[in-house]
């Protein structure tokens, strides 16, 4: 995303989210603990307008994104969420559904890496909001439920028909978002769903660690490298080694690039600048 603005100004409090932001690492907690930390039409709204404004501001080296209580995200809110929607128009119906693929893209496209700390129920739009982070921590208690045509709609939801044949390939995604059953944590781990499994009530404190670890490193190689991940999924061999050719031409010029040089020679940590 562009780091370029005209009359927007950044938010000074999000009001459907909690955020703390702490020397590049920024930890969204999804804070409706009583609903399951359910998603709102405000909610989406705040996760599509946080990430872009963070991806601007370029403030933010590493995300967390967490859930409340008892669970990661049980989805969209019935009563305010799926109620709501059976009044609406089909124009404002394609608005709502536009607005929810942006948080996902928003996820994507973050110059940044996204961690999702999964504990107890992700489902719906929650599962697929840890299937479009770049990292996925889980403990023992995560599920993965893709409920969508346990409603009547698409199982290819918010993107989840690309994502997902992507980490699970196409049989399991297939099964997962035509039946909607849930995947429990050692099948989801088995399989690809989750990145890495820690012990019960871990994940929190593993994500924040590792969120840690990516924020202190080279964010600006962090950055090409999680864009290539997702501009090559589409592309064929010659035009993916090309772009890796240019991307690594221009990381080379990077102030980032010498710096390693100079610690390997010194025989010092490196210093990383994100430049």
């Amino acid at each position: 995303m562009s780091p370029f603005t005209g009359s927007v100004r950044a938010a000074e409090r999000w009001s459907h989210l909690r955020v703390v932001e702490d020397d590049g690492v920024v930890t969204v907690t999804l804070d409706r603990p009583d609903k399951l930390n359910a998603l709102t039409f405000e909610a989406y709204a705040d996760l599509r307008d946080l990430l872009a404004e963070l991806s601007r501001e370029r403030r933010a080296r590493a995300l967390v994104l967490a859930g409340e209580g008892r669970g990661f995200c049980s989805g969209g809110d019935v009563e305010e969420i799926i109620g709501e929607t059976l009044s609406l128009d089909t124009a404002q119906l394609l608005d709502f559904n536009r607005m929810t693929g942006q948080v996902v893209r928003a996820v994507r496209e973050a110059p940044f890496p996204v961690i999702a700390a999964v504990h107890g129920v992700a489902a719906g739009a929650g599962a697929v909001l840890a299937l479009a982070s770049d990292f996925r921590v889980a403990d023992p208690t995560a599920r993965f439920a893709f409920l969508f045509t346990k409603v009547g709609l698409s199982g290819g939801d918010m993107g989840a028909a690309y994502l997902l044949p992507r980490v699970v390939g196409l049989g399991h995604a297939t099964r997962i978002l035509m039946l909607g059953e849930p995947v429990r944590a050692p099948e989801a781990e088995r399989i690809g769903l989750i990145s890495t499994l820690t012990d019960e009530g871990g994940a929190r404190q593993a994500a924040a660690e590792l969120a840690r670890r990516l924020a202190d490193g080279p964010a600006l190689a962090h950055a090409q490298t999680k864009a290539l991940l997702t501009a090559e999924l589409d592309m064929g061999l010659s035009a993916s080694v090309e772009m890796d050719a240019a991307t690594q031409a221009l990381l080379m010029n990077s102030e980032d690039y010498a710096e390693f040089h100079a610690s390997f020679t010194e025989k010092r940590p490196p210093k990383w600048q994100g430049r």
